[in-house]
């Protein structure tokens, strides 16, 4: 079962509300994904837990509903 960008975008601002998020679908099948998301909440934290705290906010979609996501977090710039 696919799953539509909007609700990807929603799960990540319902677990960031200040980011910025950009979500792409890279084949138009609803299961291939590349997101950016800018969010305050990464400053200071390493690049791996930055990705962890994202497949976080998808609550267990990932793998299931949401078959690939490419991931690019980032914090704001100061």
């Amino acid at each position: 079962m696919a799953m539509k960008a909007e609700e990807i975008e929603r799960l990540i601002k319902e677990a960031f509300p200040d980011a910025i998020v950009k979500i792409d679908d890279l084949r138009g099948d609803g299961d291939h994904y590349a997101a950016k998301v800018i969010s305050k909440a990464f400053v200071g934290v390493p690049r791996v837990r930055q990705h962890q705290m994202v497949y976080s906010a998808l609550k267990g979609r990932m793998g299931g509903e949401l078959h690939a996501l490419a991931l690019q977090t980032e914090a704001p710039p100061r």
